[in-house]
């Protein structure tokens, strides 16, 4: 279990356009978003965090990447904002989860079962990392789910006569009651 007196470890591997991202005052971040990769593993996740998606030449990524074995790497840093959840993303740092979710078939109406849980190790280097993160950041107060956030729904590839979530993480195996035991942040968007 961590010790929220102490910083994380956390590997520092940021991406190669972090320096193109807006850069922010770390007193303007208020919202902590958890997501999950949605991928199968760390390096697929940095694969798609690299892609370059956007004008700006930046693509999407969380702040932060916790593997299941509970290893934190930083893609970008809290002082810049980057693209993670619509909407928020000025005011919000994204803690990505490795877990498989519905990859690859994430539309198909038929594949929407979200069934990896998420290890003790990998909660416990969240909440470590959460706890951290109040100490580093003053405005710090709130917390949402990906999917508390981004509602919206898209036809699904399997059938565009049905409709599924653009967003379903964490998903519904996120322990969020033994989270928000575990620190001290307000659930917002439920």
């Amino acid at each position: 279990m961590s010790d929220p007196t102490s910083a994380p470890r956390i590997a520092l591997q940021p991406l190669p356009y972090v320096d193109l991202l807006p850069p922010r005052a770390a007193s303007d971040i208020t919202l902590a978003v958890i997501h999950c990769t949605e991928l199968p593993d760390l390096a697929t996740a940095r694969a798609y965090g690299e892609r370059v998606l956007y004008d700006s030449g930046t693509g999407a990524s969380g702040h932060w990447y916790i593997d299941r074995d509970g290893c934190i790497v930083e893609y970008v840093p809290a002082t810049r904002v980057a693209h993670h959840v619509r909407g928020h993303n000025a005011h919000s740092i994204g803690i990505e989860l490795v877990n498989t979710g519905r990859f690859p078939d994430w539309y198909d109406s038929r594949r929407q079962a979200m069934d990896e849980a998420y290890p003790p190790a990998q909660l416990d280097a969240l909440v470590g990392l959460l706890a951290h993160l109040r100490t580093t950041l003053p405005a710090l107060r709130e917390i949402a789910g990906h999917e508390d956030l981004d509602t919206g729904r898209i036809a699904a590839s399997d059938d565009p006569g049905l409709t599924v979530a653009r967003k379903r993480d964490p998903g519904p195996l996120f322990p969020w009651p033994a989270l928000l035991g575990r620190v001290p942040l307000r659930r917002i968007g439920v």
